[in-house]
């Protein structure tokens, strides 16, 4: 039987009654990380809320900046919303989703911790449920993956712009026992604490990339997982902005693979009154090291 066989739910069935008896006295933190999602971060805590106190032992977002209203409408919602200066703050914060999910390490304490993106639109209660039932009932299990149908304008089916043009053709030529994985990039997924503190994230969108190349080659291939999350709906990017998202996650790809593509500025090219003109953008690539290890240092 091939991992994808294995390894791959199409019709994920766990209940919150399920998880609750197979996780025992485990733990589950959630973490939205959020810059500016006023208008979407609500819906998503309260599509959480109500498994509190059962299957979720923490709900949490980390707000990273907002300029909005982000943090209000999730304390409202019930969650509970830590500043991403105040997480480790004798360390500057670096932009970055990956930075985000990194210093939530540091704010949250369970055994298991569930990523879902704060842009989502009409999120489904039984994401968390889902993403958690390989993690607490198949043994050597350290990091879900949930893949979905992704509804864009021209295109009604598919991973992602990004996903399908980039991530799974690199995956493919350099890591191509990924090769089997339907959303390498997606923001709903779940890990244990024990791989999540002991990996660097790298601080920007490659963070994803990072992690699943990084599990594969602690694990093997039978310690991922992925289940169907059915439709995951959220804003749509720009080109320019997937380009500058992809150079990020190139990077990462090809550091974890032993290539080295260190910080460096992204030129793109936009046209203003007739003439093309360059429009440069200075993409980072480093690591944040695992936070086993900046929470063992002493501090001053």
């Amino acid at each position: 039987m091939s991992w994808f066989e294995r390894r791959t739910w199409q019709e994920p069935g766990w209940t919150p009654g399920d998880i609750v008896a197979a996780k025992g006295d485990r733990t589950v933190s959630v973490v939205l990380p959020a810059l500016d999602e006023e208008r979407t971060v609500g819906d998503v805590v309260a599509s959480v809320r109500p498994l509190v106190g059962s299957v979720v032992d923490e709900l949490v977002v980390v707000d990273s900046g907002s300029a909005d209203a982000t943090a209000r409408v999730a304390e409202a919602a019930g969650a509970r919303v830590v500043r991403r200066e105040d997480v480790l703050p004798d360390l500057p914060p670096v932009p970055g989703k990956g930075e985000v999910l990194w210093r939530s390490l540091a704010a949250t304490s369970g055994d298991f911790v569930v990523f879902l993106d704060s842009d989502l639109v009409d999120p489904d209660p039984a994401f968390v449920p889902s993403l958690l039932g390989p993690l607490v009932s198949e043994p050597g299990v350290h990091l879900v993956k949930g893949f979905y149908r992704r509804p864009l304008r021209l295109e009604s089916s598919g991973g992602g712009r990004v996903t399908e043009l980039l991530a799974r053709p690199v995956l493919s030529a350099l890591r191509p026992a990924l090769g089997g994985l339907i959303q390498p990039l997606g923001g709903e997924y779940a890990g244990t604490r024990e791989f999540l503190e002991s990996v660097p994230f790298a601080a920007g969108y490659g963070v994803e990339i990072g992690l699943l190349l990084d599990a594969e080659a602690r694990y093997g291939l039978d310690g991922l997982a992925q289940v169907n999350l059915g439709v995951r709906k959220h804003r749509n990017r720009s080109l320019r902005q997937l380009g500058v998202m992809s150079r990020q996650i190139l990077g990462t790809a090809l550091e974890r693979c032993g290539v080295p593509a260190a910080d460096a500025p992204f030129t793109q090219f936009v046209p203003v009154a007739g003439e093309w003109l360059p429009d440069v953008t200075e993409v980072r690539v480093a690591d944040r090291p695992p936070m086993r290890e900046v929470l063992a240092r002493p501090r001053g």
